[in-house]
């Protein structure tokens, strides 16, 4: 069992309109700064970017009701990483919750950034939907 840590933002929008602003995988790269630094590329069922680290390709959930955007990341050193994120109504507003999982052989310190980077990202997306 992996350790995780969920991240959570509140975005004074209606979490349907939210959704569906934000469910394309072309919308990420707007604020998802670990996902690519440039317009993602579609191949088939994947997503091609470029991420910190390098080239990557990212699985995207499909459209839904519920507000799921889960992902999942290849950056070409083993296993896909899991990353679950969901859009939830919270009355008027919504909240924005991604959940990281510490991967074998990270450091304490490097989790902490990773959860740091999580929390931008999404002070980023909230930013671009309320100015």
């Amino acid at each position: 069992m992996l350790p995780s840590q969920t991240i959570s933002l509140t975005i004074p929008r209606n979490w349907v309109d939210l959704y569906e602003t934000i469910w394309k995988p072309s919308w990420f790269p707007k604020w998802a700064s670990g996902l690519s630094k440039a317009e993602l590329e579609q191949d088939g069922s994947y997503w091609k970017g470029v991420g910190p680290e390098g080239a990557i390709k990212i699985r995207f959930t499909d459209h839904n009701p519920y507000g799921v955007m889960d992902h999942y990341v290849d950056t070409g050193f083993g296993k896909e990483i899991f990353v679950p994120m969901r859009v939830v109504g919270n009355e008027e507003g919504a909240n924005v919750l991604i959940t990281l999982f510490r991967q074998p052989f990270t450091s304490d310190e490097k989790f902490a950034q990773d959860v740091a980077t999580v929390q931008r990202d999404l002070e980023t997306l909230r930013d671009l939907l309320t100015t």
